[in-house]
């Protein structure tokens, strides 16, 4: 009985996969041009709900407003049919320096780890061409604590991390590095470089390394940038934190990495 059933639950899910599958670029494109107007639209409109709230009110008012643009952003991704959740925040160490420590594959990484890990206050190491043009993203980087490097002068990013780190330490907040450097378009994880995260542990000797592995983002980018992908279930699972005054850097970096990849789900 229990075999008939399974087997009618199997060819349910075959012929989904040949009908529904297929079509699911074509369903997306009404979709995710609703998602991207509505994207852009809330962008805009925070542009100057930022600056009033910095301007005016101060750093803890600009954050809010930052945390609660990127809520709106998560929700405009579920009208796409995409979940989001984080997993095991209950490990992550409160009154500390923070350095998150992520795999890489989708814009919806950043909005994610600002939303879900907000009580941590994260700042990240970007890229400099994110730091104009954009509205409310560039404003943030400029402006929110984050540092913007030229990848193309590795000089000039050595010092911006530093400045991070020794931010991080002083305030006790969190600092946020893709040691892949770039987005995985297939969810395997690239190489991890070191640098940045060395700096990181050498100028915020209080903080605790925080890994976090993002499985299912680079689906909802797996068409490109238009349209996007249906029905994903984006997930950020924190793992056992690593205190940086306990480990070598060699250790941190081995466990850190490992942590990471074996729970990506391919």
């Amino acid at each position: 009985m229990k075999s008939t059933k399974q087997n009618q639950q199997n060819l349910f899910l075959y012929f989904c996969n040949i009908l529904i599958k297929p079509m699911e670029k074509i369903i997306s494109y009404p979709l995710s041009f609703l998602s991207m107007l509505l994207f852009l639209t809330v962008l805009v409109i925070f542009q100057p709900i930022q600056w009033i709230c910095l301007n005016v009110f101060g750093y803890q008012t600009h954050k809010k407003s930052v945390d609660y643009l990127n809520l709106i952003l998560l929700r405009i991704g579920q009208l796409l049919g995409t979940t989001f959740k984080a997993i095991n925040r209950e490990l992550i160490p409160k009154d500390v320096p923070i350095i998150f420590v992520s795999n890489h594959q989708s814009l919806y990484d950043i909005v994610g780890i600002i939303w879900f890990f907000r009580t941590s206050h994260p700042k990240f190491v970007s890229k400099k061409e994110l730091g104009k043009g954009i509205p409310s993203v560039s404003f943030n980087l400029r402006h929110g604590g984050s540092v913007l490097i030229d990848r193309k002068e590795p000089k000039q990013a050595l010092p911006a991390i530093k400045s991070l780190a020794e931010y991080i330490q002083k305030y006790k907040r969190a600092a946020v590095i893709f040691p892949e450097g770039t987005r995985s378009k297939t969810g395997k994880p690239k190489e991890f470089a070191q640098s940045g995260l060395k700096i990181l542990c050498k100028y915020a000797p209080e903080a605790f390394i925080v890994p976090i592995t993002i499985n299912n983002s680079w689906k909802f980018v797996k068409f490109g940038a238009f349209p996007y992908g249906l029905g994903k279930n984006i997930t950020f699972t924190v793992h056992k934190p690593l205190s940086v005054a306990a480990y070598s850097f060699e250790e941190i970096m081995q466990k850190t990495e490992v942590a990471i990849v074996n729970a990506v789900q391919l």
